[in-house]
């Protein structure tokens, strides 16, 4: 394909059954302390908190269960912060980030990759991946930052990686900036006014 350029046995008959219940006493007992233990760890594994940078689905939210305060949202991935929360995007070079911010307070944040980073998101499973993150909740801005000159919009619906040999991958001309934010907010199901796109420098993006 052509690329354009770029921004992991029983007891024996005739023992007495007195001794055949305390040898049967004998293998049951370790048994039953196990299945105890065990069911002790699962116990505390369901009760463990959400740990920072763990995504929550949109269900979970509805039922009480608390999003982090702080996230680190790595290429093809997408997470949740809670009201006052912080998404980092590390190394955003060749990338695009799309954060959505809940009128609750709350940020939802997607990294989008130019190339998928292996078993991460591709481009063109980010918004979907997203749009199932935020579900129903009413949104008052979404916010796309990143490398602009180097995405094509149609990188939303058809990753780099699914052009076969031979097949022409669009290559952007420009800052596309009109063509992302509705590529952006149709993949989310939004409206295009609530949808900006900015061009940033390369490095860290922190977003409160």
């Amino acid at each position: 394909m052509l690329f354009p350029p770029a921004r992991q046995s029983a007891p024996g008959l005739g023992r007495s059954t007195a001794w055949r219940a305390a040898t049967a006493g004998a293998l049951v007992l370790p048994l039953v302390l196990l299945a105890l233990e065990t069911g002790s760890s699962a116990e505390a594994r369901t009760r463990e908190p959400v740990k920072a940078g763990s995504s929550v689905t949109a269900e979970a939210v509805a039922q009480g269960t608390r999003a982090p305060l702080e996230a680190t949202v790595s290429e093809g991935q997408v997470k949740e912060v809670g009201p006052g929360g912080v998404i980092t995007y590390p190394s955003v070079t060749s990338c695009l980030t799309v954060t959505v911010r809940l009128r609750g307070g709350g940020l939802v944040g997607a990294h989008a990759s130019l190339f998928q980073v292996p078993g991460e998101l591709r481009s063109d499973e980010i918004l979907p991946a997203l749009k199932v993150l935020v579900g129903g909740r009413q949104v008052t801005a979404i916010e796309v930052k990143g490398a602009v000159g180097a995405w094509h919009p149609s990188y939303f619906t058809k990753a780099i990686e699914s052009y076969g040999e031979g097949e022409q991958v669009p290559v952007p001309t420009g800052q596309d900036v009109d063509g992302i934010a509705r590529a952006v907010a149709d993949g989310l199901g939004r409206t295009r006014h609530i949808v900006t796109v900015q061009d940033v420098p390369d490095g860290d993006q922190i977003v409160r």
